[in-house]
């Protein structure tokens, strides 16, 4: 067959193609598909100051690249085109906020109970872009999936699938927040959709208001520093003890500002079993995860997002959540046992931690 170039498709050709893909996208299980042009001025400037104000942190990375992140064409020559794509995560019967009411138990991000959302999306992705080649011939193209300098909330509101909250997430109106999601950039003169101009969030600061840390700092202005989910995932070293109280029961990400969004209630649960929880990960307590040994965890966490931050730092959360659990012999019990662990990040969160359980002990006591 013939490649896309040699073919030089026409604008009808192009409009069909356009609507032949956000079909198969569907088909995919993807429950949105939309088309892009490059254009991101407007949000380089944004990153630029986001930048400028260190409110990366550590993430050394969202620096690292210049403006191949704003500039598709740089990143991935002959990019004219991003056809933008989301996936709905949340599955069927998973516990959200009744998991943060118990202390004992850890809150993980609902994104991560279940297997990699990067593998699964990114073998979609590329079942897409063979039907593509099947219809056109050979077409220049790359698939992302949060996995390179890309900007993929920016794509997609400029593609039509959502609108910036408060809280820096891509909502939509028929689906809330709690979505993935993918990018395909391409050489492919696609017609472009409209992007998603309206904001509705209005005067509701719920995400605001209920960020533990207050790392919502402005209006779609996230302190990385003070968000649960950086402390817990992106920073490598010691969490800082201003926060440790707030992060409460939550061992791996937070998704506070979510779900207390009134799109929230929109959300349509997914049917794709990659993401249905493994290992109880969304409702199990926080003494059965701290015993887990290194093979454990290498070994429940094959295939899942969790894995990427290591065993360390996983133990390190965990000493964060058992410090703010109720006290219990148990409890204080698990954290002695890891009192020697061959790591100075580990050990200093189970002193903190005990020393918090200690206080609690004590105050019990002085209660009789």
């Amino acid at each position: 067959m013939s490649s896309a170039a040699e073919r030089q498709l026409n604008d009808a050709d192009l409009n069909e193609l356009a609507v032949l893909i956000k079909t198969w996208g569907r088909e995919l299980g993807f429950q949105q598909v939309g088309i892009t042009d490059t254009d991101l001025e407007t949000h380089e400037r944004y990153h630029e100051r986001w930048l400028a104000n260190g409110y990366h942190g550590e993430m050394h990375f969202m620096a690292k690249h210049g403006r191949k992140r704003t500039r598709p064409a740089e990143l991935v020559p002959g990019t004219i085109r991003v056809i933008s794509v989301r996936m709905d995560y949340l599955p069927p019967e998973v516990e959200t906020t009744k998991v943060l009411g118990q202390p004992e138990r850890a809150y993980i991000s609902r994104y991560a109970v279940g297997r990699d959302y990067h593998k699964v999306i990114r073998k979609r992705l590329a079942q897409l872009a063979k039907l593509i080649e099947d219809e056109v011939g050979q077409f220049g193209y790359r698939a992302f999936v949060d996995s390179a300098p890309v900007m993929e909330r920016a794509l997609a509101q400029k593609a039509g699938l959502g609108w910036f909250g408060k809280n820096s997430m891509l909502l939509n109106p028929q689906a809330g927040s709690l979505f993935f999601l993918g990018e395909l950039y391409t050489n492919l003169p696609l017609p472009v959709d409209q992007p998603f101009e309206a904001e509705h969030c209005g005067s509701c600061s719920s995400c605001q208001t209920a960020c533990p840390t207050g790392a919502i700092v402005d209006d779609k202005v996230v302190d990385s520093r003070r968000c649960i989910s950086y402390l817990t995932i992106e920073l490598p070293g010691s969490i800082p003890e201003q926060y440790r109280e707030a992060i409460g029961n939550r061992v791996y990400g937070c998704d506070d500002c979510q779900l207390v969004c009134p799109f929230t209630r929109f959300t349509r649960v997914s049917d794709e079993g990659d993401f249905a929880p493994r290992h109880d990960l969304d409702r199990i307590d926080l003494i059965t995860l701290f015993g887990w040994s290194r093979e454990e965890f290498l070994a429940k966490t094959e295939g899942s997002p969790i894995r990427r931050i290591g065993y360390e730092r996983w133990l390190r959360n965990l000493a964060v959540g058992l410090g703010n659990a109720p006290w219990s012999t148990e409890v204080e019990a698990a954290l002695r046992a890891r009192l020697a662990y061959p790591s100075d990040l580990v050990r200093e969160h189970v002193r903190w931690a005990l020393a918090r359980q200690t206080e609690k002990r004590q105050r019990m006591i002085a209660k009789g």
